[in-house]
């Protein structure tokens, strides 16, 4: 049995035992919630330090119990200084909220796990490491407007209640920090539960899809075989019966899916995978032509100190403009992305770039 002052030694340990990845949640938690409307709707509904004191009573009877040290009732009283039914209370909870297969042991006057397998694993991140891992914020900006959302939201309030009172960070880059995000698209829950278990299963889909140039919803019967997130927008990848080719679709533009038969799978169909992911993810099966584009030095900075492409060149003449050049098969959405430039970039090539935007550029000055 574990001595009163053996229990003492270890609820003097400023952590729970969480997995890193645990602490990784938390923190993100903490901040994203705080980035969120529903954030007031949280925190109102949270107790007060009393419920961190008692998650943190929890998670530490968790270690003496996996560790075989059998405490029993007079032992927590007396350490925690609460109350038979406190404790008695703290057991359900493990219980029924952890589903811990806590019994007591007659022999050794003390609590135990029935199934050894029971645990929390250990994993220790420093202050400094917590608050890099805020940074990672911006990347539950992907899930918004998608299932995955209020999934998520479920998990951060949990995982909130679990926040230890010990856990100290400086607060100024939390509360100094505005994650500014492009608008997203919604998407059905329907469609996004109904695609990912079509991929899974190799089942057909039906649905309506209307692109981004139509007003009409047109059927679809389409083979899905991966899901493509792209700074926050959601595609598909896979057959499509109707152009009898691989196809991108987007979850957002969809509605009525209905899961048909299994189809029949083409192991090698990574190949059939053309897009090109740092300009856009339209499938196009014709070969990568090199772009090369002069920005004037009025935006050299801008230019220079990004990425712009993972197979780009880029660099300052000496007038200050700057070269940039890559190689992509995605026209279409490069042609919007150079006029978003305005007059402070020029297409040096290829030429049937420079005519499309000119005819581009002609038809807007027409709207004016």
């Amino acid at each position: 049995m574990c001595s009163v002052g053996k229990l003492r030694e270890i609820n003097k340990r400023r952590y729970y035992e969480f997995t890193v990845i645990d602490f990784l949640l938390v923190l993100v938690t903490k901040n994203y919630i705080r980035q969120n409307v529903w954030y007031n709707s949280i925190m109102a509904n949270k107790n007060n330090r009393d419920e961190k004191i008692r998650n943190q009573r929890l998670f530490q009877l968790v270690e003496f119990i996996r560790n075989g040290n059998y405490p029993n009732v007079p032992m927590m009283k007396k350490e925690y200084e609460v109350s038979r039914s406190t404790i008695m209370r703290d057991l359900e909870f493990l219980k029924s909220r952890y589903n811990a297969p806590i019994e007591y042991d007659s022999f050794h006057k003390g609590y135990y796990f029935t199934d050894k397998t029971f645990f929390v694993k250990r994993g220790m991140l420093s202050e400094a490491e917590l608050l890099t891992v805020a940074t990672m914020l911006p990347l539950m900006d992907q899930y918004k407007n998608t299932p995955l959302e209020n999934a998520f939201k479920s998990v951060f309030e949990k995982l909130y209640d679990m926040l230890p009172t010990e856990i100290k960070v400086d607060s100024s880059f939390i509360n100094d920090v505005q994650f500014i995000s492009d608008p997203l698209p919604k998407i059905d829950v329907e469609i996004f539960n109904g695609i990912f278990t079509s991929i899974r299963n190799k089942k057909t889909v039906q649905f309506g899809y209307r692109s981004i140039e139509n007003t009409d919803w047109v059927p679809r019967e389409f083979d899905p075989y991966k899901v493509i997130c792209q700074k926050g927008n959601w595609y598909v990848f896979g057959f499509c019966h109707k152009h009898q080719k691989f196809m991108v679709y987007s979850l957002s533009r969809m509605k009525d899916l209905i899961i048909l038969d299994e189809f029949s799978f083409i192991e090698d169909f990574e190949k059939h995978i053309h897009i090109d992911p740092n300009i856009g993810i339209w499938n196009n099966d014709v070969e990568p032509i090199k772009i090369e584009l002069l920005f004037s030095k009025e935006i050299n900075t801008y230019i220079l100190e990004r990425t712009w492409h993972k197979d780009q060149e880029c660099k300052q003449n000496d007038d200050g403009s700057v070269y940039l050049s890559f190689t992509s098969n995605q026209t279409q959405e490069l042609k919007y992305w150079i006029m978003s430039f305005g007059s402070a970039v020029k297409v040096l090539s290829p030429e049937i770039l420079r005519k499309d935007i000119k005819k581009e550029l002609l038809k807007s000055i027409e709207n004016f």
